[in-house]
Formats: structure tokens, sequence, C-alpha cells
């Protein structure tokens, strides 16, 4: 790669800082990184805010300045022009809204860009080092990313700071050629403007009230224990005894599937599967599966939702911080992590424990199947369509084909797993991935599957519609169905657009 030639000028007085940022406000573009004394807004501060025109690159240490000498520069961020070419801009965005209490005006994010682009393939990696290999062929030495930015800065860490910004310029350059081609600059437009909203709601968090959280997870150790001591005997109960002199009999282990299997046979109870969805229907006829369904709750709910969870909560403000990801999911759903409170579950003792300060109200605003309803839409199923139309639960619905279980029987687990094969099939998971997802075999995901498309054809004949339109790298699997081959596409192939006209910056 030829680079430009790019001069690097430290600013160290106010009469710097004006003429820096008069040159910046002249370009249409400018690169925008900054230098942190750590990751945490609530507990690091900002140290070195750098950007970087085609002919200059700044680089100004807000330790060195007064906050109110920093108000060109702040100005600068704050307005719609220039656009701020940025790489993972909500990082920034946080230090800025804590520390200066601006929100950053219009932003070209080089990270959400690529994630966009690769519409969901896995194999890419997005952080600034491989994207900049990949579309510049460039190699950026990521060594001074973690050294130590609060103190004397070395001449090394300045050059650092300055490349960084430097190469956001052609990476910008290369990344909206490329969403031009493929018609995505309008989702990248709508996923740009909603940096400051996602950076608001991280550095605002909420709050976890600790002892509620403690309470309840002693409730759900005791009520697991019993669970564990229940099942227990009642598997036990078709055990052989050791001896004749002993009273106890051979413990099982209860999260192998093999020994339940073994056990649940010698109760008379002959199953193909100890999957969750294989054993539903069979709750109702044989008390020890109800038992052995409890348990697996209660043994997920300690592992996923325990008292791990309050070390989260940061000791700054007495919230949860949690990370979320725009593009955090290969389907360009959003993603939540450290923790996920994602999937906290619904029960009222885990939600409870999330609270309002006083003197306000959590407000809960959600759509309505919005997701399944386009799909209704777009698809013209019929079938999908009669179900909304009607005011059924889609998900009840689906639980109860899929199970032929009827309607008013579906239980609330059942109607969680249909809601994971409803939207899971919709955005491209395969039957390995359902089978993890809702913990059956790849056979009897494969089933559901076929089974899934036989009642809603209208869906199957839309995926196969938008596999053929995709990029033809992308790889396609074939599932049959009665005869024909409904071709479901694979991770990634259904790529979100903007239906308004493409706009550009």
């Amino acid at each position: 790669m030829t680079r430009r030639r790019n001069i690097m000028k430290l600013i160290t007085t106010p009469e710097e800082l004006q003429s820096a940022v008069a040159q910046m406000n002249a370009e249409t573009f400018i690169g925008f990184d900054t230098e942190t004394t750590g990751l945490d807004p609530h507990r690091a501060k900002l140290r070195l805010l750098q950007f970087a025109t085609p002919q200059e690159s700044f680089i100004l240490d807000a330790f060195h300045f007064p906050t109110e000498a920093l108000q060109p520069v702040l100005d600068l961020l704050a307005a719609n022009r220039p656009i701020k070419v940025a790489h993972n801009a909500k990082f920034d965005a946080e230090f800025l809204l804590k520390h200066h209490g601006i929100r950053l005006g219009a932003v070209f994010d080089t990270y959400l860009a690529s994630l966009l682009i690769s519409a969901g393939n896995e194999q890419d990696r997005h952080g600034l080092e491989p994207v900049a290999a990949r579309y510049l062929n460039a190699e950026l030495d990521k060594t001074f990313q973690v050294s130590d930015w609060s103190g004397e800065l070395s001449d090394s860490q300045l050059e650092y700071a300055a490349r960084d910004a430097q190469i956001l310029l052609p990476l910008r350059e290369k990344l909206q050629a490329r969403l031009d081609e493929l018609e995505l600059m309008p989702a990248a437009k709508i996923e740009f403007d909603c940096i400051n909203a996602m950076a608001a709601m991280e550095l605002a968090g909420i709050y976890l009230e600790a002892d509620c959280w403690r309470a309840q997870t002693v409730r759900t150790k005791a009520a697991y224990d019993k669970a564990a001591a229940e099942l227990q005997k009642a598997l036990s109960a078709g055990a052989p005894q050791m001896s004749l002199f002993e009273e106890a009999t051979a413990s099982i282990n209860l999260d192998s599937p093999a020994q339940i299997k073994d056990a649940l046979g010698r109760l008379g109870i002959k199953v193909e599967s100890t999957s969750e969805w294989a054993l539903h229907n069979l709750a109702k006829d044989h008390p020890v599966i109800g038992l052995l369904l409890d348990y697996r709750g209660l043994s997920k709910s300690l592992s996923s939702y325990g008292l791990s969870l309050l070390d989260h909560i940061n000791p700054v403000t007495g919230r949860v911080h949690p990370n979320f990801r725009q593009i955090g999911s290969p389907t360009g759903r959003m993603g939540c992590t450290a923790p996920s409170l994602h999937q906290i579950p619904h029960e009222k003792h885990y939600r409870e424990c999330f609270r309002a300060p006083s003197g306000r109200k959590l407000v809960v605003a959600d759509f309505s199947q919005i997701e399944m309803r386009i799909l209704a839409e777009f698809s013209n199923d019929e079938a999908l369509l009669a179900a909304f139309k009607s005011g059924a639960d889609l998900h009840r619905i689906t639980a109860s084909n899929m199970l032929n279980v009827p309607l008013d029987e579906v239980t609330t687990a059942q109607r969680t797993q249909a809601k994971s094969l409803n939207y899971g099939i919709v955005y491209g998971m395969g039957a390995e991935g359902l089978a993890n997802r809702i913990s059956c075999s790849v056979a009897e995901a494969e089933d559901l599957i076929r089974k899934y498309f036989a009642a809603f054809p209208g869906v199957a004949q839309w995926l196969a519609d938008a596999d053929a339109k995709a990029e033809p790298q992308r790889i396609a699997h074939v599932v049959p169905q009665h005869g024909i081959d409904q071709v479901r596409p694979g991770r990634g192939c259904v790529r979100r657009k903007d239906v308004r006209a493409n706009r550009q910056y």
C-alpha cells in the first residue's frame, strides 16, 4: 500500500488548537480516535484526542488543557460537519459524554461498516488491525494499545496514537465504496445514528438491588437442591440395590444424558433422546419427567444467573453497565454481554431486582413479535398471516404444530423453544444451531425444520428466493420438503436493508 505523507503535530497551546480546528473544519471527513487511562469511563480518564486530515495529524493531550480551553475542539466533535471517522465510536462517545457532556456529531464508524459488509461471516474479525489488513493491506502494530496512558507519554506512544487516526481516512474510502456497491449505506447510516444512544445506555446502566438478587439466588439454590434430591430418589427407584445389606442405591449423575436415559428405561420410560424438546410431551404422563425438566431449569438459572452477576456492579455508580453491541450476532441483531441482560429470565423474582431510582419508573416498551410480523408481510405466508389476524400467540401456535399439542396445553417452556425455532429459522439458523439452542439432537432439529416449512410454505419460498439473490459465495443449505428442495440460507445470507432512498453523506 502506498501511504500519503502525513505530518504529526502535538498541540500544546490554545492558539495551536484554534488553528487545528480551523483546518479540520474545512474538511468533509476527519479521522478521530482517543486514548484513555482505562476502559471504564466511570473510573478512567480521557487522555488523548487524535485527529487526522489528509495532510496533517493533530494530537491533543487533555491532561494539559483546562476543560474550558477544550471548547473549540468539543464544538467540532459535536457538530455535524466535518464527519468524524472512528473505529468503534461508541467507546469514544462514552468518554466524551461522561467527561465533557457532549454527544458526537455525524460519524462514520469503520467498525460497524466492516460488520455490515461481512454480513455475518464469523471468520472475519473487526478490530482496527484486521480491518486495515483486509481492506488496505496495511499492518498496524497495536503493542501500545495496552500501554500506560496515565503518565508521561513517549514519542512511540504519540506516533502510535497518530497512526490510528491517520489510517481511518483511507479505510473509510474503501469501506464506503463497498457499502455503496452492496447498497448498504442507508443501513450503515441507521447504525451510525444509533451510536450516541448506545453509548448513553451503557453509561447510564441499570440498578440491580444486590440484596434482592442474593435472596432470589438463595431461593433458587434451595429449590435446586430439593429438585435434585427428589429427582435422584425418583430415578434411583428403578436401579438395582448395591447389596442386600445396604439401603443406598447407586447414585445417578443428573447431568449425564446417558445415565438419565438408562434410569428412565429402568422405570419403563423408553426415550430416544433426553433433550428438553423431546421430553416435554412426556411430562404430563410421567411425573419424573417433570422433575427432570424442573431440575434442568433450576440448574441453568444457577449457572447463568447466580451470584456472579453481582460482580458486574460498578463500584463507582452502584449500577450494572453491560456492553451493548449494535450488530452483536451474525444475523445483525443487537447483543449484550458482561453481563447478558437480554437473557435475564422473565420470572418476577428475577425482574423485580432491577429497579428504578426513587421517584422514577421503569417503562417497558416493545413491539409485539415485530420481526415475525414483517416476515408475514414479506413472505405473504397464509398461515402466518392468519395466525396474526386471529390474535393468537404465534409462538404457542408454532409449538402446538411442531409438537402436536393442543394450543391450550402448550407450556411456557415449549413456547420459549418454539420462539427459538421461529426466529432461528428466519435468521438462517441450521439444524445444528437449532439443536444447541433448544437442547435436542440434530436429527430432531432437522425434523422440526421440515415440519416448520410444511406448516409455513410461504416462509420457505421467501427464504429460497432470498438465498437465490444472495452473493454467489454464500453457501446454501438444501432441505428436502415433500419431494422438492427448499433452500434455506446460511448464516448472514439475509442482509438488512433500509427501504428508504440511498442517502450519501
